[in-house]
């Protein structure tokens, strides 16, 4: 019988070289059986097509199976070599993979969605459309945030001109100053970060804790900053310092936190040596007088003072300074910079910053406000 005789099929079959077809040379027989030459797609591998002759007619047909795959041993060309029986979707991938590798990146997309039940993530990457990183927490990003909110004051009295700071809180124009940097003003002037200016009226001060509030008239629409808490600096953040030191209207330093609750001992009202940058009796690059540890610094501090807790900073404060911002690196208010230190020179005057700078903690702040808005204690 020269029938193809039906096989079952194994778990991994294998598929020997068949031999040719001898049939016999009598009238009506089927024609010979040929081989099935491996077609050669490039060098080094060898695909075994589908279908290896035609059954007899009438005969029973197998069912299809796939070829088996064969690679050409390295030194002998055609010599094939039985693999196990790949399933066709794998064979699809492969394809769509070698198809991949030549168009490029991007198509591997459509093989992981092909080879993966979850959907697949989109790729993206074009050059030139990264964003350059954030500035949040530098002192640049800080100093971009805050700045528009903190102000500089000039207040005028019968014995001369003050200059200093505040932070703006409300959009409608009330600020936050030191006491001393307006006492005894009888017209105070504001200017913002953007060069407009403001007369303002002093709203209510507080003496015992070195802090005033003043109101912009006919202001709208402006960026208050955001009080932070505090109670939770610690010792060794870092820290952002603005203001207005010797006219320089928005001048930013920064260092940190190098103390706490430090007992820092001011004037509380204007006597002859209270107000910053007083002129002419107050040498106006003297910083303002304060007390600390029993000893006077920048001048007497008269005989009407007090004594509040600070926040120490060695972020750099001068003359000027006082009623401005401390901030934290995510651009809260920490404190209302009051008092520094500078070293007297041998002709009297003093120096500039040497890292000893206090500030009026902004819970203390908070605190006072509502008396302050009522009048405080003025």
């Amino acid at each position: 019988m020269t029938d193809f005789q039906e096989q079952q099929p194994q778990q991994q079959p294998y598929y020997p070289p068949q031999p040719p077809y001898a049939p016999t040379q009598q009238q009506g027989d089927r024609q010979p059986y040929e081989a099935t030459q491996p077609i050669t797609t490039e060098p080094g591998t060898t695909i075994w097509p589908s279908g290896g002759h035609v059954p007899p007619a009438g005969g029973h047909v197998p069912p299809p199976v796939d070829p088996p795959v064969a690679v050409a041993a390295a030194g002998a060309p055609g010599a094939a070599v039985p693999r196990r029986r790949a399933k066709r979707g794998v064979g699809l991938l492969a394809a769509v993979a070698i198809a991949a590798a030549a168009v490029g990146g991007g198509t591997a997309t459509l093989v992981q969605q092909l080879t993966s039940d979850s959907p697949a993530t989109a790729l993206s990457g074009v050059n030139g459309t990264n964003v350059s990183a954030s500035s949040v927490g530098t002192v640049a990003g800080v100093a971009q945030a805050v700045s528009p909110s903190i102000v500089e004051i000039s207040a005028s009295s019968n014995s001369g001109k003050s200059t200093g700071s505040g932070v703006i809180i409300t959009s409608d124009g009330e600020i936050i100053t030191n006491n001393h940097v307006i006492s005894g003003a009888s017209s105070v002037t504001v200017q913002l970060s953007d060069g407009k200016s403001y007369e303002a009226d002093v709203v209510g001060t507080d003496p015992d804790k070195d802090l005033a509030l003043i109101k912009l008239k006919g202001a709208s629409g402006l960026k208050a900053a955001s009080l932070g808490d505090s109670s939770q600096v610690k010792v060794g953040e870092e820290v952002v310092a603005i203001g207005s030191p010797e006219g320089l209207t928005g001048t930013v330093t920064s260092g940190i936190v190098s103390a706490l609750d430090r007992d820092v001992t001011v004037a509380k009202n204007d006597d002859g040596a209270g107000q910053e940058q007083q002129q002419p009796q107050y040498d106006p690059r003297q910083g303002w007088p304060f007390e600390f540890g029993g000893q006077q610094f920048n001048g007497d501090t008269g005989t009407s003072k007090t004594t509040y807790k600070a926040l120490q900073t060695d972020a750099s404060l001068n003359p000027g300074n006082s009623g401005g911002a401390l901030i934290n690196m995510n651009g809260e208010i920490i404190g209302i910079n009051s008092a520094m230190y500078s070293p007297s020179s041998s002709n009297g005057s003093t120096a500039g910053s040497v890292g000893l700078g206090f500030a009026i903690p902004i819970d203390t702040v908070k605190a006072d406000l509502d008396s302050l808005r009522s009048g405080g204690d003025s």
